[in-house]
């Protein structure tokens, strides 16, 4: 396994069009990571280029401190599973798990001790005689797997959505493979997908991506509650976070008629970008309650959603519109009064779309 680094990497498949601009990413060895965005974000560009599959037109690719930019994707030992399973169809599931083996020049008995530690783990090892070409997509797409893990040179295995085209049900299964192969394997992992759920349950490190740039990197619970940019807020959770321009005054900061206290160090940090503030807070943090409480603000349900766990409820109040997350059992509906409130420690700031640490 190795550390990964990406230094000041940008690409631009046509020039002056730039896929990917300024990453500096760093993923430790025997890391669960994610790199997380909508279509078109740039994950697949960085992935490619810690692989060697592409050149960036600018920065540098290190392993473990060795800049490996201009080497080939043999030279990196590098690992890739792709989207749709590659897998040898006339060959049987264990001489599909052997083949990288049998090509480094391995034979015999090491190669079917490997072989079947690989398919116990991947759980394989009752279709290892059977023919690639006889297997569903989810077994096709662990055997792909278990191509990419089987070498133990491989400096760290890139999974490029790899359950896109696995039904519901067999996602949840191979997702929980997957984190227990990391596990057990301790190896360097770098996950690729544009689902947050995906992201937030196999990774222990999290990259949110957006037109081409690294917006925040953290645990998934520094992506919920601290979100480092609007966009981050509003993609991470379900539904994303309430976000309201904000006004500074004398007393503190304004959002519509909900008052946040700052002190006089507060006001002065946020002045400069007095034209550019925003409040953002999550709807399972918004304080919301059928009666009235100290420091309540009234509003009303317009609407409530039923998320199957939860109620989403639509509120309109003091100037704003937001949604607030109750209980499932939260006895509501449209047309209700309901009297609410953000807690301050639940509130981001953000001043020119940056988060602002320890306010209000």
């Amino acid at each position: 396994m190795a550390r990964l680094e990406l230094q000041g990497v940008s690409h631009a498949y046509v020039e002056g069009d730039y896929a990917v601009r300024d990453i500096d990413l760093t993923w430790e060895e025997g890391v669960a990571s994610a790199l997380l965005g909508p279509s078109g974000s740039g994950k697949t560009t960085v992935l490619k280029i810690i692989s060697g599959l592409l050149r960036p037109s600018e920065g540098r690719v290190l392993l473990d401190g060795v800049d490996v930019t201009d080497r080939s994707p043999q030279e990196r030992n590098v690992a890739q599973v792709f989207q749709f399973p590659v897998v040898y169809e006339t060959l049987t599931v264990f001489d599909n798990l052997a083949f990288p083996l049998r090509n480094q020049g391995q034979r015999g008995s090491a190669v079917r001790k490997r072989v079947h530690e690989v398919a116990e783990i991947l759980g394989l090892e009752d279709v290892l005689r059977r023919n690639a070409n006889r297997l569903g997509a989810a077994e096709q797409q662990r055997v792909s797997l278990g191509r990419g893990i089987v070498r133990s040179d491989i400096s760290a295995v890139l999974l490029d959505e790899p359950l896109t085209v696995i039904d519901p049900q067999e996602k949840w299964r191979l997702r929980r493979q997957l984190r227990a192969l990391h596990g057990r394997t301790g190896m360097t992992m770098i996950y690729v997908t544009h689902d947050q759920q995906e992201a937030l349950t196999f990774a222990d490190q999290v990259t949110v991506m957006d037109v081409g740039r690294a917006v925040q990197t953290g645990s998934p619970q520094d992506l919920h509650e601290r979100p480092a940019d609007p966009f981050v807020g509003y993609f991470i959770g379900s539904p994303g976070m309430n976000l309201f321009d904000a006004q500074l005054g004398e007393d503190g900061l304004h959002v519509g008629g909900v008052r946040l206290p700052l002190d006089a160090e507060g006001r002065e940090r946020l002045a400069p970008n007095r034209e550019a503030l925003q409040v953002g807070i999550r709807p399972e943090f918004v304080d919301a309650r059928p009666q009235r409480f100290d420091g309540a603000l009234e509003g009303v349900i317009d609407a409530v959603d039923m998320t199957g766990h939860a109620l989403i409820a639509h509120v309109s109040g003091a100037d704003l519109t937001f949604k607030a997350k109750l209980p499932e059992d939260a006895a509501v509906r449209a047309g209700d009064e309901v009297w609410f409130a953000f807690p301050p420690a639940r509130v981001n700031v953000y001043a020119d779309r940056k988060r602002v640490e320890g306010l209000p």
